[in-house]
């Protein structure tokens, strides 16, 4: 009789449980009105109802890595859900997390939408406050129903954007030349020669787009030259690299307010070979979360923020630790401009808006080999780079070519179109004008677009 009028019951299951002795079992959950009112008129004996809370998701999948989410009891068991469970039982005062639902729909939409173009495996993103370390968005894909997590196959419950830890490739080319510039080993107009590859003992170092010629520290960045930035570390030094890396948060594993926190993976013994390949990024894997605090470093007037989903007091100043010079943050923001402006960064260009930033195209690591079929495409933006307010990250894990991009799946052609679309919404949003000079310089004329502002 019970399982006539709840379809989603098992009546062998509900015979079980009525059969079972115990003084006490419970029958079913989370009934309606309906339901409630027609078990009820059976009469059954022995038959009770009670009232409990459960915990709604209103937005479904839009926030669940950042949320989480509670088990049948009501406890927190995922996300910031378990993070600040003690605290949500035992403090009525409501608790505010830094993410702007806005952003985070405009990220998640564009991530979902380059994953599923680029038929990619999974994808993740966020964006930075970088005066305060504040994550507005955090999205990880594919992602889950919080209101109904078993429904949801297992990747999808894994966060990328926290616990996830990538070979982030050229991207740390930003460290490199920030390093160099701020030790003063080099300077804007430094050279290095890139003509031929670099061979130590079975490793040889080459560029994807070789330009077999020296090239100066900005070409560097703008042709994203393995070479030069090799060469560059080796200047700096091994101790001199492993102390700038760990002031910018990568070398340890950080703290953020979700249990889901992967620490990185670095060299365990720190050779040449590996000064080398960390300038570029590989040997070294990191979440993208740390990338994003690191980057946010750069460009902020060099001062280090943990990044954090708690929203911050807005009448006081986060402080910060200061871990570049100014100086130099502003040579970063420099070249973080050339390379949207001359780059592989172009398609992260916004009209009316100086952006700056890094593509990154790495392999990925299949046990002690690198897989050549597999990439992660990831792009890094700063925007508005003349006065800093935010760091925008998209990362997507293992696209494929398509025929519009000309086969090609790295960062360029892959993730910094969606940083660019991700920063024309936040200027909207957030009422940021834009330069009228750029615009008129970006303006068709005479059929052709011009490549630089």
């Amino acid at each position: 009789r019970l399982a006539a009028l709840l379809p989603e019951a098992d009546p062998a299951d509900l015979a079980g449980k009525l059969s079972s002795g115990r003084a006490f079992v419970w029958l079913h959950r989370n009934l309606t009105p309906r339901q409630q009112y027609e078990v009820n008129r059976l009469g059954i004996p022995g038959v009770f109802f009670q009232r409990a809370e459960r915990r709604v998701y209103p937005q479904g999948p839009l926030s669940a890595h950042v949320l989480g989410m509670t088990d049948i009891d009501g406890r927190g068991i995922a996300g910031a859900e378990e993070f600040f469970d003690a605290r949500l039982r035992n403090d009525p005062t409501p608790l505010a997390l830094s993410i702007d639902i806005r952003v985070q729909s405009v990220l998640r939409d564009s991530l979902a939408a380059t994953m599923a173009e680029f038929r990619a495996v999974g994808a993740a993103g966020l964006v930075m406050d970088v005066r305060s370390g504040e994550l507005l968005a955090l999205v990880s894909l594919p992602d889950f129903d919080p209101n109904a997590p078993a429904d949801s196959p297992l990747d999808s419950l894994f966060n990328r954007a926290t616990k996830g830890v990538y070979e982030m490739g050229s991207t740390f080319k930003l460290f490199t030349a920030a390093m160099a510039l701020d030790s003063g080993t080099a300077h804007m107009t430094s050279g290095y020669d890139a003509s031929e590859p670099i061979r130590v003992a079975r490793f040889t170092i080459r560029d994807f787009h070789a330009e077999n010629r020296w090239l100066s520290l900005p070409e560097i960045l703008i042709h994203s030259s393995n070479i030069g930035a090799a060469k560059m570390a080796l200047d700096v030094g091994t101790r001199t690299q492993r102390d700038y890396l760990g002031r910018l948060g990568l070398l340890s594993r950080p703290d953020l307010e979700v249990p889901e926190v992967g620490a990185p993976l670095v060299p365990r013994d720190w050779r040449d070979i590996n000064t080398m390949t960390v300038a570029f990024g590989h040997g070294i894997a990191v979440t993208p979360v740390q990338l994003a605090t690191a980057v946010a470093a750069l460009v902020n007037g060099g001062e280090w923020r943990p990044a954090t989903l708690v929203r911050a007091d807005r009448s006081r100043p986060v402080p910060g630790r200061q871990v570049v010079d100014p100086a130099t943050s502003r040579q970063m923001r420099d070249l973080m401009r050339l390379v949207v402006e001359a780059g592989t960064g172009r398609n992260a260009a916004v009209p009316g808006y100086l952006v700056g930033g890094k593509s990154g195209t790495a392999e990925k690591q299949e046990g002690r080999r690198y897989r050549r079929d597999a990439r992660l495409a990831s792009f890094v933006g700063a925007f508005p780079l003349d006065d800093p307010r935010y760091v925008v990250l998209a990362m997507i894990d293992e696209p494929k070519g398509l025929k519009r991009t000309l086969g090609f799946a790295t960062g360029g052609w892959v993730a910094a179109p969606v940083v660019g679309q991700v920063i024309r919404h936040l200027a909207t949003l957030y009422g940021i004008p834009p330069n009228p000079a750029l615009i008129d310089h970006q303006r068709p004329r005479g059929g052709t677009r011009l490549a630089s502002y």
